[in-house]
């Protein structure tokens, strides 16, 4: 195997990476960043692996969830305590519904940056670069506002830092006891249809955790608490090599910016840059997989990324679409099974099921997500296999960008609340839906 730095990847073509004009501003930037503390430790690190290690055994549940991409602007205590609220009311469901205990993973604190079909976007004949996310370029439609900027990951950086901080604070002061899930409820959604049920599922769950420590005679603090763990799409590299280090005690590099980061399918060419950086990390790592993926490629990739076969390393993230996974993930699990390695099986039913309207609106449509998940959940069961966790792109805010669901939302309601300037997301009472689903599929 070759020799691995965390520059490695600069001798590799690097797909998806901005084109800042200046070359020394970068160098400063990420010099900078190089420099300043981690945002994560190697010890959340490795605990993380330690309990993905369990979801791919069986004995736990991955739930990974949040935003498409996060905005600067949404840096706030209010949206960041609703996506929060949303993913531990989830992880009681499935808690519930699985009768095991739940790994929590938010797309946050660094999902800042997305991929883009095509370089440029033209508008009334006037050609700028594409929007890249905050941490690349700003959306407002000038030259100005359209070239990428360096400074822009310190910023990322410093917007990461603050959720973190401030989700940290909240999880040790008690916001996320068990005994209390009342503290999670999110005021527009008092009126929902699923309110009562959720009610009676955090009734359950609070009674029997009060039961079991009366006849234990003892309070468990842990349960006072929960683990909670950050990832995004590892995009931008000189972001993410700015924050790989080592550290005292532990042989081999960190990427110390996130817990859990993933590569996506625009960026998973076997000889291109993301692959050689995502070799050398111990953290472990997602690929997101989709229907376009050979037998060879998916083996050649376990090989470069997964060639120890170590418990919880490497989570496959396949998104095949509800018209797809049928013929797929079948094909899919009997490749890998026969490489011999073990891996995190996880649903992303968000990716493959991206419709638009007549209008030319992103969406997504309930019943597509929802089918996915359920013939995962069958395929997975029928081939011996057992889907570990899924990966859903949501919000804990009243937005209306997905169709469906409880309250059966249409193409006009798209327009009353549409927000997200990249990919439609679940909202509340949408995200807490398909938890419920998930939960009932995981009792069968």
């Amino acid at each position: 195997m070759r020799e691995w730095a965390p520059q490695s990847w600069r001798s590799k073509p690097a797909a998806q990476q901005p084109a800042y004009p200046s070359a020394e501003e970068l160098d400063r930037a990420v010099d900078e960043l190089h420099r300043l503390p981690p945002l994560v430790t190697s010890w959340e690190i490795d605990a993380l692996k330690a309990q993905l290690a369990g979801c791919a055994a069986g004995t736990r549940f991955l739930l990974q969830g949040g935003d498409c991409a996060e905005r600067f602007a949404d840096c706030t205590s209010d949206v960041i305590t609703s996506k929060l609220k949303i993913l531990l009311q989830m992880s009681l469901v499935l808690v519930q519904g699985g009768e095991r205990p739940v790994t929590r993973v938010g797309r946050f604190a660094g999902q800042y940056a997305k991929p883009r079909s095509e370089d440029f976007e033209t508008r009334d004949g006037v050609t700028l670069p594409s929007f890249r996310g905050d941490s690349v370029n700003r959306s407002g439609f000038t030259l100005e506002e359209r070239t990428p900027d360096p400074h822009l990951l310190l910023r990322a950086y410093e917007r990461s830092a603050l959720t973190l901080n401030f989700i940290r604070a909240l999880i040790r002061s008690g916001f996320a006891d068990l005994h209390h899930p009342e503290n999670w409820d999110l005021a527009f959604a008092r009126h929902s249809p699923l309110a009562a049920e959720y009610a009676a599922i955090a009734k359950r769950v609070s009674g029997s955790l009060q039961f079991m420590e009366n006849i234990l005679g003892v309070q468990n603090g842990e349960m006072r608490w929960v683990d909670f763990f950050s990832s995004h799409e590892a995009l931008q590299l000189h972001y993410e090599e700015a924050q790989t280090r080592q550290v005292p005690s532990h042989t081999g590099w960190y990427n110390l910016s996130t817990h859990f980061p993933w590569i996506g399918m625009r960026t998973l060419q076997l000889d291109g840059a993301h692959v050689e950086y995502f070799r050398g990390i111990v953290n472990p790592i997602g690929i997101k997989v989709g229907p376009g993926f050979t037998k060879d490629l998916v083996a050649r990739l376990l090989d470069v990324l997964h060639p120890h076969n170590e418990p919880g390393r490497l989570t496959l993230i396949h998104r095949l679409g509800n018209k797809g996974v049928g013929d797929t993930l079948p094909k899919l699990i009997d490749t890998v099974r026969a490489t011999g390695k073990t891996v995190v099986w996880c649903c992303d039913p968000m990716h493959g099921n991206t419709i638009a309207t007549s209008d030319g609106t992103k969406t997504r449509h309930f019943d597509d997500i929802v089918g996915e998940l359920e013939q995962a959940f069958a395929i997975h069961r029928a081939t011996g296999s057992h889907l570990g966790g899924v990966h859903i792109e949501l919000t804990g805010e009243d937005v209306t960008e997905c169709l469906g669901g409880a309250r059966n939302l249409s193409d006009t309601d798209l327009k009353r609340a549409y927000r997200s300037e990249v990919d439609p997301r679940l909202n509340y009472e949408q995200a807490l839906e398909v938890a419920m689903r998930i939960g009932r599929l995981m009792a069968e």
